[in-house]
């Protein structure tokens, strides 16, 4: 983020103020288990882009049909965000955290567990819940773990734990699961979040809370017309990434004809260009938003495109998959910083609409993404996710300057 107040229980918090004091041991053990949090969570819900084929196999439906534990996890997701901060009152924020790795574990499990669709979708959702309001928590937490003055250097050590997630969990899921079964990879995601768990109980200070949140800041934000022009930048790039992205490995196997190992390398390829994608999103946002916004989509649009037009061939399939990959990797810091120019007074509230429109948009594009590859094909989603990125693009160059 560029903006330099951030709205935290209730009060403005200066983040230009002194240079930040160096962290502790304690204070670092705590950010380091945020970051933890973050890994286990991420990697659960990227985890089925590299699981889809085999988990449609075994539980005897279409792979359109089980790309929708993506949307499971998005719409319980969207409401929880918009609600938690709200349901959870005066909770010591040590006792949430803890109880939504706790969560995770179950609903992991029973994922891991699950003999047919419906009791997988429950354990997705339960996913849903607790990656929500983790993220909706996180900004606040990390304010009063590090001091207002560290909150992005504390914020930036927490998304680590996401890149890492972007590498790990699709490739490492195809591999595990061409192994050991698609049900050991779920079960291994359980494993994370009891690790993230114990550094919790192990670290965090506790967390009283200092006030009671309401829905009406959030309510009226979304009547400024930046902040309408942010929330549709967010529904259309991001549902057009998840409407392809989860079907990547069937458009992969059924069109380039890989097998599983260098799907999974290709899977890797796009983790490590999205790591590089949110590096360069971020200079590139702080230079000029409107033109990261415009870069951002663009390349996505190129991307699903040319692989759509050349993909059949094996070196340009793995080369747009990469770029795919950067250009996602832009996408969550370019999009949530575009959200915030329209709010520099209210970066909280702000943060819950922005965490809302990212679930929405991820249940959106599975569910059209599962209709697309089911009737028209493995390349249809992806002329869908090139549609929509270029109506970003579109959106990014009318938007208003200031």
């Amino acid at each position: 983020m560029t903006d330099t107040t951030s709205q935290f229980e209730g009060a403005v918090i200066d983040l230009d103020g002194a240079e930040p004091a160096a962290w502790s041991a304690v204070t670092w053990f705590a950010v380091l288990s945020m970051a933890a949090t973050s890994f286990a969570l991420v990697s659960a819900e990227f985890l089925p882009a590299g699981l889809l084929t085999p988990m449609a196999r075994d539980l005897g439906i279409s792979e359109g049909t089980a790309g929708q534990v993506v949307t499971a996890t998005a719409s319980v997701g969207a409401v929880t965000a918009l609600l938690s901060n709200v349901l959870i009152g005066r909770l010591n924020r040590k006792t949430v955290l803890v109880s939504l790795s706790a969560l995770a574990i179950g609903s992991n499990i029973l994922a891991a567990l699950a003999t047919d669709f419906w009791l997988l979708l429950l354990g997705r959702a339960g996913l849903g819940i607790a990656l929500s309001a983790f993220w909706a928590l996180s900004v606040a937490v990390v304010a009063r773990l590090v001091g207002a003055n560290a909150t992005g250097r504390g914020m930036a050590v927490v998304t680590l734990g996401v890149s890492l997630a972007t590498i790990a969990a699709p490739s490492m899921g195809a591999l595990i699961s061409d192994w050991l079964g698609w049900r050991t990879a779920m079960a291994i995601t359980a494993a994370l979040a009891a690790l993230a768990m114990l550094l919790q109980l192990l670290s965090l200070p506790t967390l009283p809370a200092s006030t009671s949140n309401s829905l009406g800041d959030v309510f009226r934000l979304t009547r400024r017309r930046s902040i309408q022009v942010g929330m549709l930048a967010i529904l259309l790039l991001m549902t057009g990434h998840f409407a392809g992205s989860v079907y990547v490995r069937p458009f992969l196997e059924q069109v380039a004809l890989l097998t599983t190992g260098p799907i999974a390398l290709a899977l890797l390829g796009f983790g490590i260009a999205a790591v590089i994608g949110n590096i360069a999103g971020g200079r590139m946002a702080d230079a000029n938003i409107h033109v990261a916004l415009a870069v951002t989509s663009a390349l996505m649009a190129f991307a699903a495109f040319a692989l759509v037009l050349w993909g059949a061939h094996i070196g340009i399939a793995f080369g747009f998959v990469a770029l795919w990959g950067f250009a996602f990797g832009m996408a969550p810091v370019v999009l949530p910083t575009n959200l915030s120019r329209g709010a520099p007074d209210a970066l909280e509230a702000a943060g819950s609409l922005m965490v809302v429109a990212f679930q929405v948009a991820i249940s959106i594009g599975a569910v059209f993404g599962g209709y697309v590859v089911d009737t028209y094909g493995a390349a249809g989603p992806l002329i869908l996710t090139a549609a929509l990125a270029a109506s970003t693009l579109v959106l990014a160059l009318l938007q208003p300057r200031g």
